[in-house]
């Protein structure tokens, strides 16, 4: 009996990206035609959250805004280390052939992420009623 070569497995996911480009594009054409397009000058503005868009792009920030900026994308990635983690706990032990040892992983790096929250609390980073002067 032939096997089936190699590069014919990856016929689907072929196909599939083909069906996915092929229907966006489908989309966006049917929406060229069909769709009215009548351009003002309202439309053609520049519009940000309802407000209307007033000075210069470039305006300063507080650098508490890139600081909290900073631990959401920290605690974002905690999130995204936990995950696989808790999917596959169960199967831990015999992964590591240890019974608890993924248990006391995790609790360590809870702990570093306890740290950190302890830290950004202590500095008081989160608290936005300081005075720019006091960082």
């Amino acid at each position: 009996m032939n096997p089936i070569p190699y590069h014919w497995q990856y016929l689907p996911l072929l196909i599939q990206i083909v069906v996915a480009f092929g229907l966006g594009t489908s989309m966006i054409l049917g929406s060229r035609f069909v769709g009215r397009h009548r351009n003002s000058k309202t439309k053609l503005a520049a519009y940000e959250c309802g407000v209307e868009a007033v000075g210069d792009a470039r305006g300063r920030f507080s650098v508490r805004y890139y600081m909290v900026a900073m631990l959401f994308i920290l605690f974002d990635v905690e999130a995204v280390f936990m995950m696989p983690w808790a999917v596959i706990y169960r199967k831990l032990p015999e992964i590591t052939g240890s019974r608890f040892f993924g248990f006391w992983e995790m609790i360590v790096y809870l702990g570093f992420v306890a740290v950190g929250i302890f830290y950004i609390v202590r500095k008081g980073i989160l608290d936005w009623s300081l005075d720019k002067a006091d960082l």
